[in-house]
């Protein structure tokens, strides 16, 4: 029998029971498309991270209480939450320190979760808010819409101004000019000095929700106390990035009062650490997804294998008819195995294409680029082939080895 006519007898073996097949073709497409799923979102967010990270400046790294979470902020703020805050003495003193050796130092303190109001409009209570200089523009990659940046005056007086993001301006202000307006964070009246341009989001959240004011003035309002400050610093080039680093953290190790013996009570991170800190969670969910697809490709190969057993058993006498008229063993193998790997890799080729439409829709949903990823895809193919084979053989092997006079008597 030539291969074509082979695969013409496998596919109408399995049309015969329709339902059957599907079932069994399901426990595949599952298990693919949980790690293709995963694997497609995970891809497309790495990719738009490494290629347009956009958190800090090309140049900046950064001095903070807590490190990177990304995610896991809960137990990383438990486990650190015994170090002692970065107080605005420090983080002053520090930049003074770092003025002849960094381009920029800013300074920052921020909460998420203000609730803005201007006359009669208001928002939800999701915009961030805090105290900042007017470095902070430099160091977050902002720009100024219309208005002016916060100054260094602002800061050194503790003005209560306010500049803020497109979002605050197209809530509250629809129809006028929101310069010279004052408006309340919380329960605190500020008036607004400047605008800044549309930046758009970042892992799926928004950047033009915010409210930044001169840190002074937003510790004086909000209190001193269970405060820390992060620390942003830019170095004047690429080359000369890590010797800026070394002296930061010799600076910041200096107002921290630390002798040499004892370690580093903050953290440092930088574009290459926030990265890093996502690769680490990509990896765990990576992990998590293999386990899941794990188990249900081995449930999903147990039922090929049983369902390619019923099928031997209903079809004994077809086989012995098949024989006595001079089929070949390995004719009879072939179609066998044929039905179970054309099982698996239809329900493995629906894994990889709900797979791959899902895990771009929530790339799409985290504003990141929509892939397709082939790698992934190849090896679904691979996996498939192997569990069709690798279950399918014994099934096909028992059919194979069925001697055709029994066959032929089998009721």
């Amino acid at each position: 029998m030539s291969l074509a006519e082979i695969l013409r007898l496998a596919f109408a073996a399995l049309g015969v029971n329709r339902l059957r097949s599907i079932l069994t073709m399901l426990g595949i497409t599952i298990g693919v498309f949980s790690v293709i799923g995963v694997m497609t979102a995970v891809s497309a967010l790495r990719g738009s991270i490494e290629s347009g990270l956009s958190v800090l400046g090309a140049n900046n790294f950064q001095f903070g209480k807590y490190p990177v979470s990304l995610g896991l902020g809960g137990h990383i703020q438990f486990r650190y939450s015994n170090r002692r805050d970065i107080t605005l003495t420090q983080a002053q003193r520090y930049a003074a320190l770092m003025a002849e050796t960094a381009s920029s130092v800013c300074l920052k303190c921020f909460d998420n979760g203000a609730r803005v109001a201007y006359g009669g409009r208001q928002t939800n209570p999701n915009n961030k808010y805090g105290g900042t200089d007017e470095n902070f523009l430099v160091a977050q990659q902002y720009d100024i819409d219309y208005g002016r940046n916060l100054s260094a005056e602002d800061v050194a007086l503790a003005r209560p101004v306010a500049v803020v993001g497109k979002d605050i301006e197209k809530k509250l202000f629809p129809q006028e000019n929101p310069l010279g307006k004052t408006f309340r964070v919380n329960s605190h009246n500020y008036t607004i000095i400047g605008v800044m341009a549309e930046k758009g989001t970042s892992f799926g959240d928004t950047q033009d929700s915010i409210v930044i004011v001169p840190i002074t003035r937003y510790l004086q309002d909000n209190g001193w106390e269970h405060r820390t400050i992060n620390i942003a610093t830019e170095a004047p080039s690429h080359e000369l990035y890590n010797a800026t680093l070394d002296k930061a953290i010799e600076a910041l190790r200096i107002v921290r009062g630390l002798r040499p013996e004892q370690g580093n009570d903050f953290d440092i991170y930088s574009n290459d650490s926030l990265i890093s800190a996502f690769a680490k969670v990509a990896d765990i969910v990576g992990a998590g997804a293999f386990v899941i697809s794990g188990i249900a490709l081995l449930v999903a190969g147990v039922g090929i294998m049983n369902i390619m057993l019923v099928s031997v058993t209903e079809r004994t006498k077809e086989i012995g008819i098949r024989k006595s008229i001079g089929a070949k063993k390995g004719s009879i193998l072939t179609q066998f195995l044929l039905e179970s790997v054309v099982l698996s890799l239809v329900g493995g080729g629906a894994g990889i294409l709900l797979g791959v439409v899902v895990g771009d829709l929530v790339a799409a949903r985290l504003k990141a680029d929509a892939i397709f990823p082939l790698g992934w895809a190849s090896a679904g193919v691979l996996v498939c082939t192997a569990i069709g084979v690798g279950f399918g053989l014994y099934p096909a092997w028992k059919a194979a080895s069925l001697d055709p006079i029994a066959a032929l008597r089998h009721e």
